[in-house]
């Protein structure tokens, strides 16, 4: 039985990658040692970092006054890093459009206690069960605050920001967690963004943050493993980082590179969703519950039968079919595909037609 990934993260890695990883896990690079060895202080380990930001660097189009960190703690540790290194004595914005933008907001208002600097959310969709993207006005923005926060890729309410929004000149900061790699995003629009591993990079364990120069603390923070100007100027080496991550990562890097860089791999997800979604917008059975068709992401595909009991029945019908881990969020329920740049097109036509047996077996009437 073939077996399709659809989780959220930890999520599907290339097969080509993980046979070439497999091939050199014993011995890297006639070194003897498996990469899960090497000093992360060795020649041997310096050209994997090396190489890897520069494969990144050529992927993003990342300008020259950038830096790229690789870095530990998951993208969540970035909600206190960012405001305690750059948010003190201002005013900070958040978008609120889905699960995580409201945690990084709840982490600010949580650090606001003890940090000088005012946290504001500047919209929300909360209480329309995050099914669209909120909109605001720019001139309600301070133009002296630090940034504005959001989200581009709401990964349980399946919702993407696509085209960026005015921000009165203020610097964005983006969670680019979900959908790094897979839209051809312009990275000189963001003061800074940040992006954990486990989705379109590699395993978790790795945070990637790409952060203009000019953007950085000038003052040190509480904690120097969790200042960004100190793990700049360590080029990501002030303690041992991640190098098995680091490495698989730039696995993929390469990987996404051959295949034909960011632009191909947005057109090949504009596909495969596509597929999707078309199946399900025909459907009288299957429905998703985004709003508003531009909002829809291209990654994270939520969706439900007629009744909370057909879809239990469902994903349990589609696991023991080789679909797995399609169970939607339990803050959401339902079901979602999560179809990241590894997501094979077949993958998704053999769930389209799994989907058409399940509804014409319980089509309601």
């Amino acid at each position: 039985m073939t077996i399709y990934n659809f989780s959220a993260g930890p999520a599907v890695l290339p097969k080509e990658v993980l046979k070439k990883a497999q091939a050199e896990f014993l011995d890297y690079a006639n070194t003897g040692m498996s990469v899960m060895e090497l000093s992360h202080r060795s020649k041997a380990f310096d050209d994997i970092i090396k190489g890897a930001e520069e494969t990144l660097r050529d992927l993003m189009q990342i300008p020259d006054n950038y830096k790229v960190l690789f870095l530990q703690g998951g993208a969540s540790t970035q909600f206190s890093m960012l405001p305690l290194n750059m948010a003190k004595g201002k005013k900070a914005y958040y978008v609120v459009a889905g699960s995580w933008g409201k945690k990084a907001y709840t982490e600010a208002l949580k650090l606001s206690k003890t940090i000088p600097f005012e946290p504001i959310c500047l919209a929300s969709s909360e209480a329309d069960a995050f099914d669209h993207i909120p909109l605001f006005e720019a001139d309600s923005i301070d133009p002296n605050a630090a940034y504005v926060h959001l989200t581009t890729n709401n990964t349980i309410e399946g919702t993407s920001i696509y085209d960026l929004p005015d921000t009165n000149g203020v610097p964005i900061v983006a969670d680019m967690s979900s959908n790094i790699l897979a839209v051809d995003y312009q990275v000189s629009d963001f003061a800074m963004i940040y992006a954990g591993a486990q989705k379109n990079i590699g395993p978790a364990g790795l945070t990637i943050v790409i952060v203009r120069e000019d953007f950085l603390n000038d003052k040190p923070a509480l904690s120097s493993m969790l200042d960004y100007r100190i793990q700049a100027d360590n080029d990501s080496l002030y303690n041992t980082p991640p190098t098995f991550s680091i490495y698989m990562a730039k696995l993929v890097f390469e990987h996404v590179q051959s295949l034909g860089g960011v632009a191909k791999m947005a057109e090949l997800n504009r596909h495969k969703s596509g597929l999707l979604y078309d199946f399900i917008d025909q459907s009288a059975f299957y429905s998703n519950p985004v709003k508003n068709e531009g909002d829809r992401s291209v990654a994270n595909i939520p969706f439900v039968t007629p009744s909370a009991a057909l879809d239990q029945q469902f994903y349990q019908e589609a696991d023991a079919a080789g679909f797995k881990n399609l169970k939607g969020h339990r803050s959401v329920g339902g079901m979602r595909a999560s179809l990241y740049n590894a997501f094979p097109l077949e993958g998704v036509e053999a769930l389209i037609a799994f989907m058409k047996a399940f509804e014409d077996k319980h089509r309601l009437g």
